[in-house]
């Protein structure tokens, strides 16, 4: 009873706190695993290139691998979650996770690891990320950005936290210890996914409960012996009424994966602009601490220039998640995500020429904000494009879709370092990609908005003139009727409309009776 039916419509006010911070938190944890996860377990790769006797790329495959099933199983993930429900599929994803791993422990080759912790675990925290933004749209409208931030927040609190625990685990367990260590850290996943409690509304809950008195039997206490036969025959009401409300639920039930979406011109341009967008968000942050050794900067001083990024993004989420959520700003976000792509896309290609270690710390800290602030309204204006009701389906899609812009956006950097020995063409590359995605979502949502306002106006023009010839023809049709001698408000039968003049000619024919009286009385008065 406490779950409503999959496919059901989502009708229920968004508490807005409550509950919702118990969401929150869950959706905070998920969203740390789903996004560090990946980046945490290069700490095992030389371990694992010395037992296999493999290279670093082959290695990298199994981060890429469990990036790629988190954003390519989008549209999978709608489908099942529009079918059983958020709570059953991340606690089925919780388990996948954690099994993936543990699996991971005892493979004796790299393909094992490919299918263990790349394709187990990343389907895992597929299943757990996207319900866990469905839920939190579902609980918060009003704070919904900064819920949103927060939830954001936890991936650069889960980096820092994952990547020395993982060195830990790997010198005192080595990494098979390691894996099977961080599969039992993955169950924190289904924990997760047990706090989200489906809304209901105050009359789902009624029905509840006299759904529960139904099915007890009947006894003295409930009836007497003269309200037998009204107990009965209100039981058989309340079947009847449930049957029809099984079979009105089962016509409102929602597609699996509704494509209805790309209709929405919103969506599609938010799509095209996230797609540019992904090219070249993930690149520095990979390719920063590459660029540092190579530029002479010790190891340690070049791996500390991560901790600065996920520093900064830590405070940078939440207070963009605050700033979107104000009354001047909550209309415009759509421009506020366009003005934080933008700075950092200049971030990117202003620190191009940074070749000296004050200079990339500078980088950072720029960066970490700009990543912030990109990282914590992404989802914000999805939700806000297409809806609650849409938003299962608009995200698998859209993660599909982002899923092919991963594969090529690194991997392609990589090329250009490998062919021209030149770290600084991958920043500006990824700067100009971000610079682009920017000016695009700006002005496309402009011109789209402007198109809009110019329609709703054409509509309003065009319902005021009907009106204006509707009560032309109608005045028209009043004269003609009036000169016909009926009534303009009756349309019925002959005989109706034939008594009706018979019975003005009685009032009238009382009326001259009335005035012929009334002028004897004046003569025989004179």
């Amino acid at each position: 009873m406490g779950n409503p039916g999959p496919g059901a419509l989502q009708t229920v006010k968004p508490p807005d706190g409550g509950w919702g911070w118990m969401v929150l938190f869950g959706c905070f944890v998920i969203t740390g695993f789903s996004y560090a996860f990946p980046k945490a377990v290069s700490v095992y790769f030389k371990e694992l290139m010395h037992d296999f006797h493999i290279g670093y790329s082959d290695t990298a495959w199994i981060s890429s691998i469990i990036l790629a099933m988190l954003y390519g199983t989008g549209p999978i993930c709608s489908i099942v979650v529009n079918r059983f429900g958020c709570r059953p599929v991340m606690l089925v994803g919780g388990l996948l996770a954690s099994t993936g791993m543990i699996l991971a422990s005892f493979s004796t080759n790299i393909t094992q690891l490919y299918l263990t912790a790349g394709v187990v675990t990343g389907l895992g925290l597929a299943l757990n990320f996207q319900p866990s933004l469905i839920m939190l749209g579902r609980y918060f409208e009003k704070r919904r950005p900064l819920a949103n931030g927060l939830a954001a927040a936890g991936s650069p609190v889960f980096l820092s936290a994952l990547s020395p625990l993982g060195q830990v685990l790997l010198d005192y367990y080595g990494w098979r210890g390691g894996f099977l260590i961080m599969g039992g850290l993955l169950l924190n996943c289904c924990t997760c996914g047990a706090v989200m409690r489906p809304l209901k509304s105050r009359t789902e809950s009624i029905k509840d409960r006299s759904e529960a008195k139904e099915m007890l039997p009947a006894t003295k206490g409930d009836c007497t012996s003269l309200e037998m036969e009204n107990c009965e025959q209100a039981g058989t009401s309340n079947s009847t009424k449930k049957s029809s409300r099984k079979k009105g639920a089962s016509k409102k039930r929602k597609k699996l994966l509704d494509f209805s979406v790309f209709r929405n011109r919103g969506f599609v341009i938010y799509t095209i602009s996230k797609f540019i967008l992904v090219l070249g968000l993930f690149v520095p942050p990979i390719m920063i601490v590459n660029y540092a050794k190579d530029s002479g900067i010790p190891d340690r001083e070049a791996a500390f220039l991560l901790s600065i990024i996920g520093f900064i993004d830590i405070f940078a989420r939440p207070l963009s998640g605050v700033v979107a959520g104000l009354a001047a700003v909550r209309p415009r976000v759509a421009y506020f995500f366009s003005f934080s792509m933008l700075c950092n896309g200049l971030t990117d290609v202003l620190s191009a020429k940074a070749a000296s270690y004050t200079g990339m710390v500078t980088f950072c800290v720029f960066f970490g904000v700009t990543y912030g602030m990109v990282g914590a309204l992404q989802f914000e204006v999805l939700m806000d494009i297409v809806g609650s009701q849409k938003f299962p389906s608009a995200i698998g899609l859209l993660l599909l879709i982002e899923a092919f812009a991963v594969l090529i956006g690194p991997p392609s950097a990589g090329r250009l370092v490998d062919t021209y020995k030149n770290y600084e063409l991958i920043f500006y590359m990824a700067g100009f990609e971000l610079i682009l995605s920017a000016i695009f979502l700006s002005a496309a949502f402009f011109v789209c908005l402007k198109r809009g306002q110019r329609k709703n106006q054409r509509e309003s023009v065009e319902a005021e003139e009907a009106g204006c010839e509707t009560a032309g023809v109608e005045d028209t049709e009043m004269e003609q009727d009036y000169t016909r001698g009926q009534s303009p408000m009756d349309e019925g039968s002959l005989d109706q409309r034939s008594s009706g003049l018979e019975r003005d000619q009685r009032d009238c024919g009382r009326g001259a009776d009335s005035e012929a009286t009334a002028q004897a009385q004046c003569s025989e008065h004179h």
